[in-house]
């Protein structure tokens, strides 16, 4: 396995990921509120040919996407935290360094990381490497297999 490429990609899904902390509950508060205008099934009529009711169907409906965003939230959650977790191991110039590279992919990063450093652009890429190769043994513990 590629450490480092893997390292690349959660570095680039970050934000997303991030994002999913906010969005995921809303979307399930959102589910709540709809479960409670769904009524409830009503007990005088009998489905045609075994199937469930139209609001049957949609109170389960419900209820699966809900768990399933639950599990979701909770992959995210741990997702997030390990990848906080290596980046908290790095110093400031590495984590701005990664975030410019690949977090935000700033179009020119090189260039102005060169001129915010004070050091000329190979010098960047020396450091870019170094501290991608920090970030990826402190999430993976290696860098190559």
């Amino acid at each position: 396995m590629n450490w480092k490429h893997e390292a690349i990609e959660k570095l680039k899904d970050y934000n997303a990921k991030k994002q999913s902390l906010t969005s995921i509950p809303e979307e399930i508060a959102q589910l709540e509120s709809a479960v409670k205008g769904i009524r409830s099934a009503s007990a005088d009529g009998s489905p045609a040919r075994g199937g469930g009711s139209g609001r049957e169907d949609m109170l389960l409906s419900n209820i699966c996407k809900r768990e399933e965003l639950g599990r979701s939230l909770a992959s995210a959650k741990a997702w997030v935290s390990q990848v906080d977790t290596a980046l908290a191991v790095l110093n400031q110039e590495d984590r701005l360094i990664l975030d410019r590279f690949y977090v935000s992919s700033q179009k020119g990063a090189a260039e102005r990381l060169a001129c915010d450093l004070g050091v000329d652009v190979k010098t960047v890429y020396h450091r870019k490497d170094a501290a991608l190769r920090r970030f990826t043994i402190a999430l993976y513990g290696a860098v190559e297999s």
